[in-house]
């Protein structure tokens, strides 16, 4: 493994073992549950919205480190975001995971860490479940499942 992909692990678990905004947020404006029926990663994400701002973003939930890691690095992002934006970023994620190892991908930033999850496509529904979960949240659907 190169440099790179040694520091993206580091990332990836230092994300798992102390995650970012994981806590049950009081009152929040959109809150979904998701479920990956294959490995059993269940994650629920609340955000708080004002308006058209995403203000706070919180997750919960029990899974590998890859999904604990991309529901930790996600609600860190969505913090400030529209929600036009927050849906942007869903698109540019998702084409992160999922493009073929042979492409090159976006760069987006810290999210970048989890672009090599396209390298074991099992590992892909973990990498994208707290985000079909942001998209369910902001549909105002209560549950999402990767299946």
């Amino acid at each position: 493994m190169g440099d790179l992909g040694e520091l993206y692990q580091e990332v990836i678990l230092d994300h798992n073992r102390r995650p970012r905004n994981f806590r049950r947020m009081e009152s929040p404006s959109h809150e979904a549950e998701g479920y990956n029926p294959l490995c059993g990663d269940r994650v629920t994400v609340f955000l708080q919205v004002d308006g058209d701002r995403i203000c706070d973003a919180a997750f919960e939930g029990a899974g590998c480190a890859i999904s604990k890691a991309s529901a930790s690095l996600m609600t860190d992002c969505l913090k400030g975001c529209t929600l036009g934006e927050a849906t942007d970023l869903f698109a540019r994620f998702h084409r992160m995971v999922t493009t073929s190892t042979d492409q090159e991908v976006e760069d987006l930033g810290k999210l970048s860490v989890l672009s090599g999850v396209r390298e074991y496509p099992a590992r892909v529904k973990c990498a994208s479940l707290a985000w079909h979960t942001l998209m369910a949240a902001l549909d105002r659907e209560t549950s999402v499942s990767t299946e």
